[in-house]
């Protein structure tokens, strides 16, 4: 029976707790390189207030959480078990006559409060939180449009009306190298190039003017089959907001941002309908459970891995480590592809990886059981036999 309140039970689980934390935070960091570039290109370029920003960081934190805790657990198990490993913690206990496995519970009870977590965060927070990003983001663009508009991409979020700007002068927001294709006029294509453009417009009516200067407009007549070009020096084209609004949908949520419910409310509803949809919502409910238990096949794949004799194998611990953790995203990297597309199961997609590392740890833990260490030589014949499988699907 576990006895959470031993000495060797409490010894190890809080050598746990800052491995997972300073990972934790440290992954976190890594993936949020991205969106603190261009949250601070909002707030220098753009004016968007500090009160957007930190809710604009908090709602995008869940998606990727749940890929950070099992990766922090899998770190703070390895860490935890080398440094015991390191210091001859481990030997001791095996002269005094304790069995490995009597260091199993604690993995195991600390690697599903990791699932616990990381389960709510597939659960209730990335659904809300991804929601939520793009309807604040939304409102964020409606009050400065030139936040919504990237620099050499084609924005077509207006209906009939296709953008396209070169630079985007980040003190000035003027537009540089402005292309627009215009076609609400029916039977008539309006391609209007300038030099220069600024938005100006007011974000509670949501009607918005883009002012182009320097520029040409070659109007081509469909149905007469006559083209005409025309040169300005200004000229203004109306932007509906609101138009955009409507074709966009932004109230309307798509499956990534729907709870386990919802989704099972949306299969039922296209299936037999749209494959691709059936498929793509399917694999996203089992990936909502899939990747938190992810922490409790990492965790018991890390325990045989810490538990190396020598503490000259500290470093090849931890290499051995981050190799299964790539490893584990690879093969959820394949399972999703496949199995949005159906070639196979969405089931088989999703839980195949944690099938595989988990029982990895298992056979890796009873042949450190063994007195059998893991050697390199043993991971490159490990390494061939996978290849030989993947290439074989």
């Amino acid at each position: 029976m576990i006895n959470p309140f031993s000495i060797l039970f409490r010894h190890l689980f809080l050598e746990m707790m800052p491995p997972f934390f300073i990972n934790l935070a440290f992954f976190s960091f890594i993936f949020l390189m991205k969106q603190i570039l261009d949250i601070t290109d909002m707030i220098v370029n753009h004016n968007v207030g500090l009160g957007a920003v930190c809710l604009l960081l908090v709602y995008t934190m869940p998606y990727f959480l749940q890929y950070i805790i099992p990766m922090s657990v899998m770190m703070a198990v390895l860490m935890a078990l080398l440094r015991m490993s390191g210091d001859n913690e481990i030997i001791a206990l095996k002269a005094g006559g304790v069995s490995i496995y009597r260091l199993l519970p604690p993995v195991l009870i600390f690697s599903m409060l990791g699932t616990l977590a990381a389960g709510f965060m597939t659960v209730y927070g990335v659904p809300h939180g991804t929601f939520r990003f793009k309807t604040l983001l939304f409102d964020v663009a409606t009050a400065n449009l030139n936040v919504s508009l990237k620099e050499r991409t084609f924005n077509d979020s207006f209906d009939k009306i296709m953008l396209y700007v070169n630079k985007i002068d980040p003190r000035s927001g003027e537009l540089l190298n402005v292309f627009i294709e215009d076609q609400r006029k029916k039977g008539v294509s309006n391609t209007v190039i300038a030099r220069r453009g600024k938005i100006v417009g007011d974000p509670r009516t949501m009607l918005y003017q883009m002012r182009l200067f320097d520029g040409t407009i070659n109007q081509m007549d469909i149905a007469e089959g006559a083209s005409h070009i025309v040169r300005f020096d200004t000229y203004d084209i109306r932007l509906d907001l609101k138009a955009a609004v409507g074709s966009a949908n932004v109230a309307k949520k798509s499956p990534k941002e729907m709870t386990p419910k919802e989704l099972l409310q949306y299969i039922q509803k296209v299936k037999g309908n749209n494959e691709e949809n059936y498929y793509g919502a399917l694999l996203r409910l089992h990936k909502k459970f899939s990747i938190p238990f992810a922490c409790i096949a990492m965790g018991l794949l890390a325990f045989p891995l810490g538990i190396q004799a020598k503490n000259s194998r500290k470093a090849f611990g931890i290499g051995l480590g981050l190799f299964f953790f790539l490893l584990y995203y690879m093969l959820l990297s394949i399972g999703t592809t496949f199995g949005e597309s159906g070639s196979y199961p969405p089931l088989i997609g999703m839980w195949m990886p944690n099938a595989l590392l988990g029982g990895a740890g298992i056979f890796l833990l009873v042949r450190s059981a063994k007195e059998k260490p893991v050697t390199a030589r043993w991971l490159e014949s490990l390494w061939f036999s996978i290849s030989a499988l993947m290439s074989k699907r």
